[in-house]
């Protein structure tokens, strides 16, 4: 069954012995050896395993996943007098539930002459662990009808099931049902009950659960929860918060805790935190660990330092798939095509081998750039490594397609897929739409819906764009009213933004106004630039100066809304009003950043601003733009002199 070397074998040894050997490998995370160990047991001793042997050899099987394995123990099982022990059973079920192997489990299970809390639960996580909500339900009625209560170990694999489905109201419930069962006080349900509560959005009712554990009972595993929690919501702050009082109530910090605080920052401000961090890292001895690195590169890079982040990633002595896969990312989020590439050829030429992340980070990249042809180039390299086949594989390529604009690649590749889900569909919406395609986009959709699928909220969002760039009022309406009352789904700041703008570009600035003052959530400066700009369009002073003054408030440090209201006040001749606003401008400090565009050339990617003369390549730039205008000239000459002769 398993081949190598174990401890030296003695006959004499008894089957506690041997039991205690096998455990010791189970438990100190040596599954082969355990399973060699009983190997040698049954042939080369006089020992005979029992009913405490076999459950440490299915756990063995269990971490290993490996159903082979797991198959051959069963059948030792089934030949010993312990088949029917209820022990022995459960470790069995158990077994075949890690393995993935859901219906053996159950089946195993519902032979069960007797069946205890320990039985139901190794079924029940087993279907949780896999999202199976139908079967874990009924798993949980049928306990219940047999007078079986519930312990911690339910407790948390229902959580850890609604968590992943992140329904806030189920976890809420099942949350009141534990504390009816009596597992109000235990610490392991109430650390669950915080990443649950996070998980699903709801950092408050995450704290108040945090704050309802005992200090007796309070862990460094409870502190690592909830930092993890305000990582997940990206609440840099307060994570940082949590930590400070970690350190003041004397508890020390371990890789966990640095790890989730080091995922919290995600943007350029939380920097000098992350710096912060970093040397905390270091000094509790998180330094030594290949995770602790892989994710300060994360963090670097996404918040804009990817100097530092590539400093680590070239003094780092092991590599992982994980850090080339994470360096090649920030590259990727910060629109360097050539570098990812660069670090992607590089990281073959070490011999690792990119998983399906790695090349999606790079068809990502050719998409924010608009590189068709390398795009192309990735697209017939996953075909080559027989990438192709993953769904996550296609729907990048499917933006990336519709990102450059090639609408034709984007729909020959939907119509190949052999399996679709709402994000293919979404993806070739938002593509669509992107491009222009208003009527086919919601022709798309209709589509999805004849198929079964349910949109989600970046479905609608791509369908509220759609509409607002074509100018679809009632069609706009239709599909906000569709997304709250048939779907249920909460629009967030993006889908009242696509509302707002769509109001203003048919002029009516007072129903958008009064439109966002019904908000249920807070306006955001999205909003209120959205109706500025359309107060722009249609000239109203009025309004634009009060949604001007939310601006002033919100970015006081944003060139947009100064030079929009002066726009504004020079549109309505009000010379006074835009001279008061530059002045405005001019005393804080307000600077307006020139736009910058992407040419490619010979297959690399340059960026440059107006009048940028001091680019390394500003000769060949400006040599062919100089061209192609005069070639745009010579056009537009030939065009006027077309329509005199006519």
């Amino acid at each position: 069954m398993v081949s190598g070397h174990a401890t030296p074998i003695l006959d004499r040894f008894s089957a506690a012995a041997w039991t205690s050997s096998i455990r010791q490998a189970v438990n100190n995370g040596e599954a082969r050896k355990a399973l060699l160990l009983f190997r040698q047991m049954k042939e080369q001793s006089h020992a005979r395993p029992d009913k405490l042997t076999f459950p440490f050899i299915a756990k063995a099987c269990a971490k290993l996943s490996n159903i082979k394995f797991s198959k051959i123990i069963h059948a030792h099982v089934l030949k010993t007098p312990y088949s029917l022990d209820m022990y022995v059973q459960t470790a069995m079920v158990d077994m075949y539930a890690k393995c993935n192997q859901l219906e053996c489990a159950y089946l195993l299970f519902d032979e069960m002459s007797g069946r205890d809390v320990a039985s139901w639960n190794a079924v029940l996580v087993g279907f949780a662990q896999v999202g199976f909500f139908d079967r874990v339900s009924l798993l949980l009625n049928k306990m219940r009808v047999d007078g079986v209560t519930p312990d911690a170990i339910t407790m948390m694999g229902l959580m850890q099931l609604l968590s992943g489905m992140k329904d806030l109201k189920l976890l809420s419930g099942v949350h009141c049902f534990g504390t009816k069962c009596g597992l109000a006080d235990d610490v392991s349900v109430a650390n669950t009950l915080i990443s649950g509560y996070a998980k699903c959005g709801d950092l408050f009712s995450a704290e108040t659960a945090f704050c309802g554990i005992g200090a007796d009972s309070l862990s460094v595993v409870s502190w690592n929860a909830m930092i993890a929690g305000c990582a997940y919501v990206k609440e840099s702050v307060k994570a940082i918060g949590v930590y400070k009082r970690m350190l003041w109530d004397g508890y020390r910090p371990d890789l966990s805790t640095i790890i989730s605080l080091l995922s919290s920052f995600a943007q350029p401000k939380s920097l000098y935190h992350g710096m912060l961090i970093h040397a905390h890292g270091v000094k509790v001895g998180c330094d030594s660990d290949i995770t602790f690195h892989n994710t300060l590169i994360s963090m670097y890079s996404k918040c804009g330092d990817i100097d530092s982040a590539r400093y680590i990633f070239d003094c780092m002595d092991e590599r992982s798939c994980i850090t080339w896969t994470v360096m090649i990312g920030g590259y990727s989020e910060k629109g360097d095509l050539d570098m990812a590439l660069s670090l992607f050829h590089d990281m073959e030429g070490a011999g690792e081998k990119p998983d399906i992340v790695t090349v999606i980070h790079l068809i990502a990249a050719c998409g924010n750039v608009g590189a068709l042809e390398v795009g192309k180039w990735i697209d017939n390299y996953t075909i080559s490594k027989g990438l192709k086949n993953s769904i996550m594989i296609c729907n990048a390529l499917l933006d990336m397609y519709a990102k450059s604009g090639s609408l034709e690649d984007a729909q020959n590749l939907f119509d190949a897929m052999n399996m679709k889900n709402v994000i293919s569909w979404t993806t070739l919406i938002s593509g669509l739409a992107l491009n222009g395609n208003f009527r086919a986009a919601l022709d798309h959709f209709d589509g999805m819906l004849k198929l079964g699928l349910n949109p989600n909220h970046i479905t609608f969002l791509a369908l509220l764009q759609a509409c607002t760039h074509a100018g679809f009022l009632e069609k706009g309406w239709e599909l906000f009213d569709m997304m709250t009352k048939t779907y249920r789904i909460k629009p967030g700041l993006d889908h009242y933004s696509c509302m707002i703008d769509l109001l203003g570009r048919r002029g009516k600035l007072k129903e958008a106004l009064e439109f966002i003052r019904q908000m249920p959530i807070e306006p955001d400066a999205g909003i209120w630039g959205t109706l500025l700009g359309a107060c722009k369009i249609h000239r109203n002073l009025e309004i634009g100066e009060y949604a001007a003054d939310h601006l002033f408030r919100l970015e006081p440090n944003t060139a947009a809304p100064y030079v929009e209201m002066a726009n504004i006040y020079a549109g309505a001749k009000d010379w006074n009003g835009v001279l008061a606003t530059r002045m405005k401008m001019k005393n804080k400090k307000v600077t307006k950043s020139p736009g910058q565009s992407v040419i490619q050339v010979d297959g690399k990617c340059w960026s440059f601003t107006v009048e940028d003369r001091l680019h390394s390549e500003g000769y060949h730039i400006f040599g062919t733009l100089d061209s192609l205008v005069l070639q745009l000239k010579d056009e537009i000459d030939l065009f006027a002199a077309d329509e005199l002769m006519s």
